[in-house]
C-alpha cells in the first residue's frame, strides 16, 4: 500500500479498499471545486395516485431498495430516534444485505446497528458521527468497509456532487400531510428544524416520509415539500420525545466551566471583532452555554448587538433575538424545547439547510458570515489540530459535526476545552485523530489560561494592548503534563477502519484498528 503524507503530516494511503482512491488533505481552502452538481432522479406521480402505504415494508419494496444501495436518514431524532433501528430490522426480514448506511449522525440508542453489521445487513457507514456502543466496535474492525466520517458541510456538498448517491433516503417527519409536505414543527415529536434531512430529499432517488402525525393537507410551512416524497408511511412513534430534545438545558455550575467561559469573553470582547452586526455560534454544553449567558452581560454593559445567530439553536440564542440583541437566527437543529417553540413563532427564526449552512462548495454558506464560533474539543496539538472524534483510548465515540466548517468560515475560532479530563491530558504533542487543522484554529480557552495560535498576531497585539494574559501551547502542554503525567501512547494495530474526510472531500486523516 503506497502512502502520501498530508499537509498536517498524517500518511494517507494512495488506494483504501472499500472506498477507491483517497486524495490527502493539502490545506483549508486548497482544493477547488471543478465539478457540476450531481442531478436528482426526474419522477412522475399520476394524479390522485395515493402517496400514503400501509407499512415500512411496502414504501421499501416500491422504491426497489435492494442489496448494494445506500440509505440514509437524519439525526433530528438525537437519542430518542426509533426510525433507523426499525427501518433496518425491516430489511434484515426481507433479506436485503450490503446495504451502507448514510446518516447524519447516529447516536448511543442506535447500537442494535451493530447486529445488523454482524449479518452483512450493513457493510458500509458513511456519517458525521458515531457513539458507543457502535463506535466501540467499528473501532475494533468489525465493519466490512472503513467508515467514513464527513462533517455537516462536508456531507452535504458529497451529497449534493454525486460522492454520496442516496439511494433510498427514509426521513422522520413529525408532522407530514398525504402528499409529503413535512415540518418538524408540530407534533409529539416535533424536533423543530429538519435542516439535515433537506439535502436528503433534494438528492434522493426515492424520498420516504415516515411520521406519527398525519395532519391534513396542506402541512405548511414545508420544510421538505411533496414534489421531492414518493411514499408517506404512519406509524405509531418516530421518536421518544423526551430524548429528542432537552426541556430546559441544564445550565453548569462547574467552576472549571465558568472560568473556560470568562477566558473565552475576554477574547470576544478585546478583539475587533466586537461591534455591531457580529455573527455567533455556541454549542448546548456547559462552557459554551456560560458563554453566551457571560457575552450577554457585555453586549447590554456595551449596548452591542449581534446580526445573526447560527447552527445548532438553544434557549439562550432564542433569548438573544426575543429580547432585541440578535437580529435573526438561522437553524440547521433544534437542542431545546424553547428553539422548537420559537422557530414556530418568531419569523426571524430561519430554518436552513445542511448545504446552506456549511456546503463549501457553494457561493457562500452561512459559516463564512461567522465572527466567533465557540467549539469543543476531546485533545488538541501542540500544532492547533483537533480531535473531536476519538476517546483517550482510540476509540470512535463521537461526531465531527459542524466542527471542521465553523472553525474554516470564522474570522475567530475558540477551542473551549478543560486543561485535563479525568486525570488525562487534553493538550498533547500529536493528536490522535486530526478533525479540524490547526490552521483553522484561532484560540483555546482552557480553566489555566489562553492561547492563541501565532499565526493572529492581530489577535495576540489586540488582546496584549488589553492586558490580557497569554500563555504558549508549549506552556499550556507543559502544566498539563506536570498535573498528570504524561500519557502511555495507544497502541494500534496497521488496519485502517475509518477515514475522516477533510470538508472538502479529501483526507484529513485515517482511524486504526485499537489493538485489544
Amino acid at each position: 500500500m503506497k502512502f502520501n503524507k498530508n499537509a498536517v503530516g498524517r500518511e494517507i494511503p494512495e488506494y483504501l479498499e472499500g472506498i477507491g482512491e483517497l486524495v490527502p488533505f493539502k490545506g483549508v481552502d486548497a482544493i477547488k471545486p471543478t465539478k457540476k452538481k450531481a442531478g436528482a432522479k426526474l419522477r412522475m406521480r399520476i394524479q390522485d395516485e395515493p402517496k400514503i402505504v400501509t407499512s415500512i415494508e411496502e414504501a421499501i419494496k416500491k422504491s426497489g431498495l435492494k442489496d448494494g444501495m445506500t440509505i440514509s436518514f437524519h439525526h433530528h431524532m438525537r437519542n430518542g430516534d426509533t426510525v433507523v433501528n426499525r427501518v433496518l430490522d425491516i430489511i434484515a426480514k426481507m433479506g436485503i444485505k450490503d446495504i451502507t448506511l448514510a446518516p447524519s449522525s447516529l447516536s448511543p440508542c442506535h447500537g442494535p446497528v451493530i447486529e445488523h453489521i454482524k449479518s452483512g445487513v450493513v457493510t458500509g457507514i458513511q456519517s458525521s458521527g458515531l457513539r458507543e456502543p457502535l463506535g466501540d466496535e467499528i473501532s475494533k474492525g468489525i465493519l466490512k468497509k472503513p467508515v467514513i466520517i464527513r462533517s455537516h458541510g462536508g456531507r452535504a456538498r458529497a451529497i449534493e456532487d454525486g460522492e454520496l448517491h442516496i439511494d433510498v433516503a427514509f426521513i422522520a417527519a413529525p408532522s407530514c400531510d398525504e402528499m409529503g409536505n413535512m415540518n418538524g414543527r408540530t407534533g409529539k415529536s416535533a424536533c423543530g428544524s429538519m435542516g439535515y434531512a433537506i439535502v436528503d430529499a433534494q438528492y434522493a432517488d426515492y424520498v420516504i416520509a415516515i411520521t406519527d402525525n398525519l395532519v391534513p393537507f396542506p402541512n405548511l410551512p414545508a420544510s421538505i415539500d411533496q414534489t421531492l416524497v414518493d411514499s408517506v408511511v404512519v406509524v405509531d412513534e418516530i421518536g421518544d420525545p423526551k430524548k429528542i430534545v432537552s426541556g430546559a438545558i441544564r445550565f453548569s455550575d462547574n467552576p472549571r466551566d465558568l472560568l473556560i467561559a470568562q477566558n473565552a469573553v475576554k477574547v470576544i470582547v478585546n478583539s475587533a471583532y466586537f461591534k455591531d452586526g457580529f455573527v455567533y455560534q455556541t454549542g448546548a454544553a456547559g462552557a459554551s452555554l456560560a458563554v453566551t449567558s457571560l457575552l450577554r452581560e457585555e453586549m447590554i454593559k456595551q449596548n452591542i448587538k449581534a446580526s445573526l445567530g447560527l447552527g445548532g439553536i438553544t434557549s439562550q440564542l432564542v433569548g438573544l433575538l426575543e429580547e432585541g440583541l440578535m437580529s435573526a437566527l438561522y437553524d440547521t437543529q433544534c437542542f431545546d424545547l424553547d428553539a422548537v417553540r420559537s422557530i414556530k413563532e418568531n419569523e426571524r427564526h430561519y430554518e436552513i439547510s445542511a448545504s446552506f449552512y456549511a456546503n463549501p462548495n457553494t457561493a457562500g454558506p452561512a459559516v463564512n458570515n461567522l465572527t466567533f464560533v465557540m467549539l469543543g474539543a476531546l485533545e488538541i496539538d501542540k500544532d492547533f489540530n483537533v480531535n473531536v472524534m476519538t476517546k483517550s483510548d482510540g476509540t470512535i465515540n463521537q461526531a465531527v459535526g459542524g466542527h471542521q466548517d465553523t472553525a474554516a468560515g470564522a474570522k475567530i475560532s475558540v477551542i473551549l476545552a478543560p486543561l485535563m479530563r479525568a486525570r488525562i491530558p487534553i493538550i498533547v504533542d500529536k493528536v490522535t485523530t486530526v478533525c479540524t487543522p490547526g490552521e483553522a484554529v484561532d484560540v483555546i480557552c482552557t480553566d489555566y489560561g489562553i492561547v492563541v495560535n501565532p499565526r493572529r498576531k492581530d489577535l495576540i497585539e489586540n488582546l496584549t494592548k488589553a492586558g490580557v494574559e497569554l500563555k504558549t501551547i508549549e506552556e499550556m502542554k507543559e502544566m498539563a503534563e506536570q498535573l498528570t503525567g504524561k500519557p502511555d501512547p495507544v497502541e494500534f494495530t496497521d488496519e485502517i477502519v475509518g477515514v475522516v474526510e477533510y470538508r472538502d472531500g479529501s483526507i484529513i486523516d485515517v482511524i486504526k484498528k485499537v489493538k485489544d
